[in-house]
């Protein structure tokens, strides 16, 4: 691997995380994120701790859905 090859690696892992980072800014901001059903969340005295399993279930079937999709489009 050239030294050119690995900059323009980091250059597009570093856009990747912060268009990752952008999105889940925006998901954040969803009234119904981390408040589904399913969503685990235990306060006891000082300490709490939050599971979102039914958001990153839900985010995992969209997103599964949408790759497949672009996928399938770009093969043709």
């Amino acid at each position: 691997m050239d030294i050119g090859d690995l900059g323009k690696w980091l250059v597009a892992a570093g856009i990747g995380i912060a268009v990752l980072g952008g999105i889940l800014w925006l998901l954040g901001r969803l009234p119904f994120a981390g408040r589904l059903p399913g969503d685990i969340n235990v306060q006891v005295g000082g300490v709490s701790c939050f599971a979102p399993l039914a958001t990153m279930l839900l985010l995992s079937l969209i997103l599964t859905i949408v790759l497949n999709v672009l996928l399938r489009l770009f093969q043709k």
